[in-house]
């Protein structure tokens, strides 16, 4: 799969960032106190770039790497119920070439599809502030540039819609819901899920026929 020199180096600068001192220490102590169940764990502790296809036509937005999981695995979305329930929707739209993500190293690969976040650390209570995820800004914007082959944006979730919606200047901006579709002055296509978060799949608000619904709009007007 041919790579992006943009977006390698937009990972590679991701990777290396400090800017946030409460992100930074957050981060690093979650990685060294580290959760019972994954004592044996070496955590990533890092921030958490983006993932998959680089001429992907899908892309797809959260929010932030989660304690226990982007921010253990060093991968968006992996190593956490959210994105097992993600993963398991993606390939079984043919878009991920297995159900399961563990780890940096498990072979996923994605079709068609690239993964990423607004802001890259993992935040206490999961809640970045306003200054924390301006600085996270100028990395999201480059993602956005370099993601060429983009047609369809996907995002999870109120937050990383209004974070999108302000990169790509929607204004006004319409609100929220799953299901929403906005059609962008350049010819892409806006498309909004409920995160899949275990507060929404646990509970019914989200489901798999719904999500899988979603994940197969974005493919049609993908290859529209």
């Amino acid at each position: 799969m041919e790579q992006s020199p943009a977006l390698v180096a937009v990972s590679e600068e991701v990777v290396s960032c400090r800017a946030c001192p409460r992100l930074v220490a957050w981060r690093e102590q979650v990685a060294h106190e580290k959760r019972a169940a994954y004592r044996d764990h070496d955590y990533w502790g890092r921030p958490v770039p983006g993932f998959g296809d680089h001429g992907g036509r899908i892309l797809i937005v959260g929010l932030a790497p989660a304690a226990h999981g982007a921010n253990r695995t060093g991968r968006v979305f992996t190593g956490d119920r959210s994105g097992d329930f993600l993963f398991a929707a993606l390939h079984r739209a043919g878009l991920a070439s297995q159900p399961e993500a563990v780890g940096r190293d498990d072979g996923m690969v994605l079709d068609d599809v690239f993964i990423t976040a607004p802001v890259k650390c993992a935040p206490p209570a999961n809640k970045p502030t306003p200054g924390e995820r301006c600085a996270c800004r100028p990395f999201f914007q480059r993602e956005l540039r370099a993601l060429t082959g983009v047609k369809v944006i996907l995002v999870l979730g109120g937050i990383g819609y209004a974070a999108t919606a302000a990169e790509l200047g929607l204004r006004p901006r319409p609100r929220f819901g799953h299901g929403l579709e906005v059609a962008l002055p350049d010819g892409r296509q806006l498309l909004c899920s409920y995160h899949v978060s275990q507060q929404n799949t646990f509970t019914g608000r989200l489901t798999e026929p719904m999500f899988d619904s979603v994940v197969g709009r974005a493919m049609e007007l993908a290859r529209a």
